[in-house]
């Protein structure tokens, strides 16, 4: 939305400078359709900028199901292991309780390494969001200057 605002002021400013250049017809028809250039170029920035954004939370939606899956099959394992220790007799306590460990910390690690997927992903996600957003500013930025050397041509004829 910033983006948006900066870009309308921006053309506001332009608008205005170009205002001060003699306006004949060809002038005009440049100004106009130089004005619309940049108008679609704006809208479009816009709509992959929100695009972009939807993909990131998306992904961090899909990267949050993964992590609390993941913790619960953990959490899950670890009752599984602690209802053993439980139900085991005095004297294999503590083989059942070691075990019971390992199985914990196997289980966290599982979790773990799902949460560290998961947050590369997205990671990976807002670079193609923030990559998305740089070239759709870039073709922004190119309108603009195509627009007002179009204007810049028809002022000096």
């Amino acid at each position: 939305m910033n983006k948006l605002l900066a870009t309308l002021i921006a053309t506001l400013f332009a608008t205005a400078a170009i205002a001060q250049t003699p306006v004949t017809p060809a002038v005009a028809s440049a100004q106009a359709s130089a004005q619309h250039d940049i108008n679609k170029a704006a809208n479009k920035e816009a709509k992959v900028d929100a695009k972009a954004d939807a993909n990131v939370a998306k992904a961090e939606m899909k990267a949050d199901e993964k992590k609390a899956d993941a913790q619960h099959k953990a959490n899950k394992t670890k009752a599984k292991a602690h209802d053993k220790v439980v139900d085991a007799d005095p004297e294999d306590k503590m083989k059942a309780q070691a075990k019971a460990d390992k199985s914990a910390a196997k289980a966290d690690a599982k979790a773990h390494k799902a949460a560290v997927n998961a947050d590369a992903k997205v990671a990976k996600e807002k670079v193609e969001a923030n990559q998305d957003k740089a070239i759709a500013a870039t073709k922004t930025e190119e309108a603009k200057a195509k627009a007002d050397a179009e204007v810049k041509a028809a002022a000096a004829k």
